[in-house]
């Protein structure tokens, strides 16, 4: 790629990302859906055709599978990552992001070792790999190996994050030219953040030196880290968040969230960033060191022992994060806690005035939907339930949508969910059934708006059946989807769509 093309793209990636964020939410735009999509058998025509059951209106395409890469049925020269010998997780396409322009697609591969992550340019559907662990990982050698990227994010740097989930160390990978050729591609370690079970991992909207994180764990935090300078993210301070009367309620941070005395703690309500580390990432007396690697089981993660150690809220299995907007100009933090079958907000208190420094600021918690929720009010009721909701995604009107963690069995698909909240005080009127995935085996993962085209959606449909051959000769596997909404009857939400923008923190 010619030197000033990049430039160019990364000048335009400053400025998309330097506008306003949209306020949440509106009404339902859309019919909801009356149950959940019964599964069909695997590599079967509903699984290579027409995988979804949505809405009217609504368009859906295949992007990419893993056999068609394989078998260069798209273009010749392509490559994926496949891990031999480990199944359905061969493979595990995860949580997407865009570069801003909506030329290229990022797929992080939740691999237990030999995790990389896949570049497909959608003009030309080309799918290379840019980065890929040597799988030494397997002996526990992980100094060239990677394990379970489940989060990538697009940075304001023109960057793009990796992060270990429940394999590796807990490390987050930058990779420092994503747009690059192959062969050209360089990525470094950040030491700065701590080591945790990576999942949900943005940038605020708002405040300019600050990255949102998540330990995805049943004993998992809220954190955040604040550069020493802005744009740098090799230094900076770490903070886990504290509901105020969690302790005083008998709550213990080291427990599960819902162990002992924790199933009656308060964890809602006023909450605080407590710091781990002063402003150069020094851990303070009583704290652990955050930033050690290490295995990735729940008592050995560095920065999980530092929250323990700070008084950090546990909930359970916080997984996605998205930022939005309140309509009070707010930030709003919007994470899906998968135990715990709910999603919860957080209203961001601190405001700071340009890019001075607060050393710690305050939060208000609140449940935004769980199962107890009204379901598709003022429309027919649906049979589904939320089911261990995992990822979220916003659209350029700043509603939520939620993905299910719930791998499909032989009679019940996975489901995707909109949190209808149109008063934008985080927490939903309804939780209306917007989409249904019948591939056998798999989870719906990686939900992400085209930043360049709001109408445009896609979704990773991660370990279907079809990945492993042992069992599927030839299976589809895992497989990216991509959602048109432009034909949808709610012609007034499609204009707002295009009016609005669609940020690359989902």
């Amino acid at each position: 790629m010619k030197s000033n093309s990049l430039r160019s793209r990364l000048a335009l990636t400053a400025a998309l990302l330097g506008t306003q964020a949209a306020f949440a939410g509106t009404d339902v735009w859309f019919t909801p859906l009356t149950q959940s999509a019964p599964v069909v058998p695997a590599n079967s025509l509903g699984e290579t055709s027409s995988p979804w059951v949505t809405p009217e209106g609504i368009h859906q395409k295949n992007i990419l599978s893993l056999r068609e890469v394989e078998d260069q049925i798209l273009s010749p020269g392509q490559s994926v990552i496949r891990v031999p010998g480990q199944g359905t997780s061969a493979s595990m396409f995860d949580m997407l992001a865009y570069d801003p322009t909506g030329q290229y697609l990022f797929i992080p591969h939740e691999t237990p070792i030999g995790a990389g992550c896949t570049r497909i340019s959608l003009y030309d559907n080309h799918a290379e790999v840019i980065l890929a662990g040597d799988q030494k990982g397997a002996n526990g050698d992980w100094s060239n190996d990677f394990g379970a990227f489940d989060p990538s994010r697009w940075t304001p740097n023109g960057t793009l994050f990796l992060a270990e989930e429940w394999s590796g160390e807990g490390r987050v990978i930058e990779i420092l030219n994503p747009l690059a050729p192959a062969a050209e591609i360089e990525s470094r370690e950040l030491n700065s953040i701590p080591n945790v079970s990576h999942e949900g991992i943005n940038f605020s909207e708002k405040f300019e030196d600050t990255i949102y994180f998540i330990d995805e764990y049943n004993s998992g935090s809220i954190y955040k880290f604040v550069m020493s300078k802005k744009g740098d993210y090799t230094k900076g301070q770490s903070f886990v968040l504290s509901v105020d009367a969690f302790l005083s309620s008998g709550g213990n941070p080291v427990a599960n969230y819902n162990a002992g005395s924790n199933a009656t703690a308060v964890r809602e309500g006023m909450a605080t960033w407590i710091p781990l580390t002063d402003k150069n990432g020094v851990p303070l007396p009583g704290i652990s060191d955050p930033f050690v690697n290490g295995p990735t089981g729940p008592a050995t993660l560095a920065g999980r022992k530092a929250a323990d150690d700070a008084g950090g809220t546990p909930y359970g299995r916080p997984e996605d994060m998205a930022v939005g907007r309140a309509t009070n100009g707010r930030e709003m933090l919007y994470v899906a806690v998968t135990s715990e079958n709910a999603v919860i907000s957080i209203e961001i208190l601190e405001n700071r005035k340009g890019n001075s420094y607060t050393a710690t600021g305050k939060a208000i918690v609140r449940v935004m939907a769980n199962n107890s929720t009204p379901k598709n009010l003022g429309y027919a009721p649906t049979t589904g339930t939320i089911s261990s909701p995992d990822n979220i995604a916003l659209d350029s009107q700043g509603n939520v949508y939620v993905i299910e963690d719930a791998p499909n069995g032989s009679s019940t698909g996975g489901d995707i969910w909109f949190f209808r909240d149109k008063n934008s005080d985080g927490v939903a009127e309804s939780v209306d059934h917007f989409m249904s995935i019948r591939v056998h085996g798999s989870e719906a993962t990686g939900m992400i708006f085209n930043p360049a085209n709001p109408l445009e959606f896609c979704v990773s449909v991660q370990h279907p059946t079809s990945t492993d051959l042992a069992v599927i000769p030839n299976g589809l596997g895992d497989a990216v989807w991509m959602f048109n909404l432009a034909n949808i009857p709610n012609k007034g939400f499609v204009k707002n769509l295009e009016k609005g923008r669609t940020n690359t923190n989902q």
